[in-house]
């Protein structure tokens, strides 16, 4: 992976993180169906966001 790519894969790990927190503000205002589904999506996407930071952290720097 080029350090373009990694750059690009980390700016959407921090795109998945504000979606999360955007979601789950929004969740307050819903009913109960719909924010149990907006936070459940909300849950997921801070995961994936988390394993694409810890991803991109563990490779470290990428010499060219």
């Amino acid at each position: 992976m080029t350090p373009l790519q990694n750059m690009w894969f980390s700016f959407f790990g921090l795109f998945l993180m504000f979606v999360s927190a955007g979601a789950t503000v929004l969740a307050q205002k819903l009913p109960s169906f719909w924010r149990i589904l907006v936070l459940i999506i909300a849950f997921i996407c801070l995961v994936v966001a988390g394993l694409i930071v810890f991803a991109v952290v563990v490779r470290g720097p990428i010499a060219e």
